[in-house]
């Protein structure tokens, strides 16, 4: 399926508010609501569109830090990235976890509820993952664009 311009304007106002129904996207989007329920199960069903995801405040939750990090795996492997992804993954903290190209192996975005907390998770957690090599840690100081369409 490819997305024609109807269908993009509905991505535009999904993405803008992923909690709107499909008579208030096709009013974004300038067509009606049966047109735009269809549209939208259509790009469903073709995977364009896999969910719709709740979004959270993380500061009003106490989470103040959010730091990424650059992580090189001291020994490469197969082995040893599986387990190092095992164990990265089941740190609550880590919110995402990217397999990179590039100097370092990994991109994680980590986030804290001040820096003293995001000491102790990398002290006491990332440091301490199989495979670990060297770190650079990055903090978040102000985010501008938070999500965008790529049309």
């Amino acid at each position: 399926m490819t997305p024609d311009r109807t269908d993009l304007a509905l991505l535009r106002a999904l993405l803008a508010d992923g909690s709107l129904t499909a008579k208030e996207a096709g009013e974004a989007a300038g067509v009606t609501q049966p047109v735009a329920w269809r549209r939208i199960r259509k790009m469903e069903e073709a995977g364009i569109i896999t969910g719709r995801r709740l979004a959270l405040d993380r500061a009003k939750l106490g989470y103040e830090v959010v730091v990424f990090l650059g992580v090189k795996l001291a020994a490469k492997g197969r082995s040893r990235v599986e387990e190092f992804e095992r164990a990265v993954t089941a740190i609550p903290e880590v919110q995402l976890v990217q397999y990179v190209l590039g100097v370092y192996d990994y991109r994680l975005k980590v986030v804290a509820r001040d820096l003293p907390d995001f000491e102790r998770i990398l002290r006491r957690r990332i440091m301490t993952l199989p495979g670990i090599g060297e770190v650079e840690s990055n903090v978040l100081l102000s985010e501008e664009k938070i999500s965008a369409a790529p049309f």
